[in-house]
């Protein structure tokens, strides 16, 4: 009964204004989607049965409201959807919010692109270690906006130099409602359901990411 129960879909929808977000397993669409966009193959160190396909609805830069699909590990699925309602509920904007896979499972080209994501079987960052999003564990949440910053404080993507100072310019507009810092509404969020940030590690920083409870590298 319980492995019948692993490839029924799991959905709710929460409604809260206008806010929805559905769970799912992967289905044979997404997982075509997943292995044509190289973010999930064999031999990663997670299974598509422990994975779950997401979508939510979230404010964009432009003020209006956007279906955006994320895929995580099957343990951080509802809380990552309670963190989407809360964010909502505080007009907190998403750039965009698309699969990694349509960006070939290329983290440069999704961080160019200022793309919110999860699930990505590669390594972390400057090591031969699987990352945390190669777990399904792990968020990149409005990228540009928030950067990864290198122990001796370089920042690869030309659009985030700008935000290399962690405080916000309300001149900025929306893209500066995107900055997190640990005095925002979004970083307690994040936090009061159960993840970790990057951007209080020693050392290098990492402001766009979140872990949810365990970190794996």
């Amino acid at each position: 009964m319980k492995k019948i129960l692993l490839f029924i879909t799991l959905s709710y929808m929460l409604l809260a204004g206008t806010f929805s977000a559905s769970i799912s397993p992967i289905t044979p669409n997404i997982k075509k989607r997943m292995l044509s966009g190289n973010s999930w193959r064999e031999g990663c160190p997670v299974g598509l049965q422990d994975l779950r396909y997401i979508r939510v609805t979230h404010h964009d830069f432009k003020g209006s409201t956007k279906t955006g699909e994320i895929i995580v590990h099957k343990d951080a699925a509802q809380s990552l959807v309670k963190v989407f309602k809360e964010l909502y509920a505080i007009n907190y904007p998403i750039k965009q919010m698309q699969l990694v896979s349509d960006f070939k499972g290329k983290d440069w080209h999704s961080i160019e692109a200022d793309n919110t994501s999860a699930f990505n079987c590669r390594p972390a960052t400057g090591s031969k270690k699987w990352s945390n999003h190669a777990y399904g564990k792990s968020i990149d949440i409005n990228p540009i906006e928030n950067p990864y910053v290198s122990r001796t404080g370089h920042i690869s993507h030309t659009a985030s130099l700008q935000y290399r100072k962690r405080t916000h310019y309300p001149k900025r507009g929306v893209a500066d409602k995107a900055l997190i810092t640990k005095d925002d509404q979004a970083y307690h969020i994040f936090i009061k359901h159960g993840w970790k940030w990057g951007g209080k590690w020693k050392g290098i920083k990492d402001y766009q990411h979140f872990d949810f409870k365990k970190s794996f590298f």
